[in-house]
């Protein structure tokens, strides 16, 4: 077909890989490789043009492209307006995706008009499925429904957590559901300077004020002492810290068994070390991380029975190294020794969609499954070298916050994700910002909270996207169950698209649409409603609600 052949071009022309351009692309690289070669039929203009963007084509590229991909589904010539031109919606129910270059012709004359009607049919085959079921062409077998349907279950308040970073003892000005202290002086070697000297100033200034806001502590255990292994490599960090366990584990046992003694009952769960994946924070061998992990979990257990030990965090799951020191820690029962895996749950670059972190939950739980261990998951961090990163632009940046604790709750049934930690509150120096330590929070902060509103109390039952759900390809969707106003629970979804714009019936029984700047407006079922990548909720009305909850 044409548009293959052009396709293949632009990718020889990059000099990117299939695997690499799959990244770019959030597909496989097997899809990927079909739709280049023309051994499967792209579905949609937006995948088209979002492929030939990662290859580096220009706008006229682009056009070119789409004019053959549409003359391989239609053979009736067609014209397409300019990429980089004001265009109008290519269907009522479907509108172009500007991040990934706009493609409806304008509707003036019956060539224009046609046109207009095949592209609008190619993104509707994304919407509602294949009409007689998947063409001969499609690669694997078409399922349509949700990703995931359960029986309703609490949206726990904890999923909404933030690490701190600052070690003044405030907390968040926002509402937030859990905490984390790391990068918060609190590593191992800023409490025990000196053998057996302690310095618990931060750490109680840390844990009094999250207990008096009622915010269950996730501790960091991390950071080994200068003088407990004097020759292991540093640690990213300027105090000193080594990325190694102590020569000597009972240093580590006693400094683990007094911190857990001290705060038992103030701090709900450990997290046995920031990323044992990564050599800028630990160095040593799979057996010697695993041994770390059975001594500290044996002297929490024994200090505070009630604690709860979550696993080493493993970050760096976009390289294959990452994911293979991930497979040996669990292979060499790692797991064994904790209730809670931790897992780095981050974009590659922060401007990324936030439900690119799909893909890495479902290659941990894939790995951790091929172990033979399925432990509940935290997303407790990002990588090192996020500071590096531009700042998004504040509407982004609300986006991009609140799509992170969505992220979190679609992968709570898939993935077995039970919480998420933002990375972080009080650093300013972050490409998004939700509150700097003495300032007001951001309006990423108070969307945040405003997500956390709508969803207090409530119960989700169901996550999917797409097609799937009969919505188009962008579009995102969770169903719940939430209290209203006389606390009857009502049902209710949030949809959002990872981008660009849709626009989609409103649900059975709709009957008020919720942003997240407050505002809230009446709709009627099969309404049309402009869904973005600002997520909203639709609830229902009190007459299709259930019983009082």
């Amino acid at each position: 077909m044409a548009h293959s052949t052009l396709l293949q071009s632009l990718k020889k022309r990059s000099g990117q890989s299939y695997t690499d351009l799959a990244r770019k692309t959030y597909l496989s690289s097997s899809t990927l490789h079909r739709y280049c070669t023309g051994k499967a039929r792209i579905p949609d203009a937006a995948v088209l043009t979002r492929i030939a963007r990662a290859c580096g084509a220009t706008d006229q590229e682009i056009v070119e492209l789409t004019r053959a991909w549409l003359a391989d589904r239609d053979p009736e010539p067609t014209q397409l307006a300019d990429p980089a031109a004001p265009t109008e919606p290519a269907d009522p129910a479907v509108r172009a995706d500007p991040e990934v270059g706009a493609f409806a012709p304008a509707r003036r004359s019956v060539r224009r008009g046609r046109a207009l009607r095949v592209a609008a049919v190619a993104l509707l085959l994304a919407a509602t499925g294949p009409p007689g079921g998947p063409s001969e062409a499609a690669p694997t077998q078409w399922v349509s429904g949700p990703s995931w349907v359960i029986a309703p279950k609490p949206v726990e308040p904890t999923r909404f957590g933030v690490t701190v970073n600052s070690n003044t003892g405030e907390v968040p000005g926002f509402r937030v559901g859990s905490v984390r202290f790391w990068d918060s002086h609190s590593r191992w070697t800023q409490i025990e300077p000196r053998p057996g000297e302690y310095d618990w100033s931060a750490t109680d200034r840390l844990v009094n004020s999250a207990r008096r806001a009622g915010l269950p502590a996730l501790f960091v255990l991390g950071g080994t002492p200068a003088w407990a292994a004097p020759d292991a490599p540093r640690m990213a960090y300027p105090d000193g810290s080594r990325a190694a366990a102590p020569d000597d584990l009972r240093h580590w046992e006693r400094f683990v068994g007094t911190l857990a003694e001290r705060y038992r009952g103030r701090i709900e769960a450990y997290e046995l070390w920031p990323n044992g994946n990564d050599r800028r924070y630990y160095a040593g061998d799979t057996a010697s991380l695993v041994e770390l992990t059975r001594v500290a979990s044996r002297a929490i257990r024994q200090a505070d029975p009630k604690a709860v030990v979550v696993c080493p965090g493993m970050g760096r799951l976009w390289s294959d190294e990452g994911r293979d020191l991930l497979r040996r820690f669990a292979e060499a029962g790692g797991y064994a020794h904790c209730d809670v895996a931790a897992v780095k749950l981050h974009q590659r670059i922060a401007s990324d969609p936030p439900e690119t972190v799909l893909s890495i939950l479902d290659s941990a739980y894939k790995i951790m499954h091929g172990a033979g261990v399925h432990p509940p998951i935290w997303s407790t961090g990002t990588t090192h070298d996020l500071v590096l990163e531009h700042p998004l632009d504040e509407a982004r940046a609300i986006d991009h916050a609140v799509r992170f604790f969505l992220a979190g709750i679609y992968g709570s049934a898939s993935g077995n994700l039970q919480r998420t930690y933002f990375y972080a509150w009080g650093n300013p120096n972050l490409p998004i910002v939700l509150q700097a330590v003495g300032g007001a929070p951001t309006k990423a902060a108070l969307a945040v909270e405003q997500l956390q509103r709508w969803l207090a109390r409530a119960r989700v039952r169901a996550c999917g996207k797409g097609a799937a759900i009969r919505l188009p390809a962008n579009v995102w969707q969770c169903e719940f169950t939430v209290p209203d106003a006389s606390g009857r629970q009502q049902d209710a979804v949030v949809r959002w698209t990872h981008a660009g714009t849709a626009s989609t019936p409103a649900p059975p029984g709709a009957a008020r649409l919720h942003r997240l700047d407050g505002v809230s407006t009446p709709i009627s079922p099969g309404d049309f409603l402009d869904i973005g990548t600002r997520p909203v909720l639709i609830t229902r009305t009190p007459a299709t609600a259930g019983p009082p909850s």
